[in-house]
């Protein structure tokens, strides 16, 4: 059984319809489950297919470029294997202990990444994209400029050479940030206690949230993507009570073009304005 694990993921990166399988089956189990158990209510600037339309179109320039990425991805973790280079090859790591190191690494990378974006006035231009979502659901997990998702995928490499991540665990931690995305973006309402005790270990819906509310400080904390430890160790751990939520950007982006695609697209390149303000 453990040896068909480790096949089926070692080898997940050659079938792209399963994988796109499971990112569309994650999307459609979380909106069916926010439909039924909303946690605050949204109110789309049309109806939300419209909404979803907007965030799916940035979903698919994720995918295109990852595809790409993702040869590049393969051969940088036979190359770690041929020449034993990495953490797991340099402290001759078991399987179990493999997957940990890789998972936790690859996790280390999208949080570091995270933090990078918005630090850097820069790269936080390609990054307010996702935060300029004023409606944030479930689809709002891969709304990611093309330039966001670039700087996603050379963190992501980055980490796979210095774990040494073999392919299996590359795509058991690609699996679980799939369907993590889709459930800290997901507008469900957990019950308190539950969602306080998954943020011990893992984002939950409600940490992740506040990590979209309108203003700083709250906008710059919680920016794990499956693991909240690095938040808890490296002090960008924020709470924020939900009945206080507002999603968007208080400057850098009119709320009003929340979903104005050619806009988004371009923002990036255009001077910014750091007085807008959001109603």
């Amino acid at each position: 059984m453990w040896s068909n694990l480790l096949h089926y993921f070692q080898n997940l990166e050659q079938r792209p319809l399963e994988r796109l399988a499971i990112l569309v089956g994650g999307l459609l189990f979380f909106w069916i489950i926010e439909g039924a158990i909303p946690l605050i209510p949204l109110r789309y600037k049309k109806n939300k297919l419209r909404h979803a339309g907007v965030n799916f179109f940035f979903t698919v320039l994720h995918l295109i470029l990852h595809t790409g990425l993702a040869l590049i991805i393969v051969k940088l973790s036979d190359w770690c294997l041929s020449q034993q280079f990495g953490l797991v090859y340099w402290f001759n790591t078991g399987v179990l202990v493999t997957i940990i190191i890789g998972v936790l690494a690859l996790d280390f990378s999208s949080w570091l990444v995270h933090l990078i974006m918005h630090k850097n006035k820069f790269l936080w231009r390609f990054h307010l994209i996702h935060h300029s979502d004023t409606n944030v659901d479930v689809t709002t997990g891969l709304r990611h400029h093309p330039g966001d998702s670039l700087l996603r995928g050379i963190f992501f490499m980055l980490l796979i050479l210095i774990s040494g991540a073999p392919m299996y665990a590359v795509m058991i931690y690609q699996t679980l940030v799939v369907l993590a995305t889709a459930f800290t973006h997901a507008n469900i309402n957990l019950p308190k206690g539950l969602d306080k005790a998954l943020s011990y270990i893992l984002i939950s819906p409600n940490m992740h949230k506040v990590h979209h509310h309108w203003k700083q400080p709250y906008t710059d904390s919680n920016y794990g993507a499956v693991f909240s430890i690095w938040d808890r160790l490296l002090g960008t751990f924020s709470f924020l009570d939900t009945k206080e939520l507002k999603y968007g950007l208080d400057r850098y982006y009119p709320a009003e073009k929340d979903e104005n695609v050619m806009s988004l697209l371009v923002s990036p390149f255009k001077k910014q304005d750091d007085s807008v303000m959001n109603s």
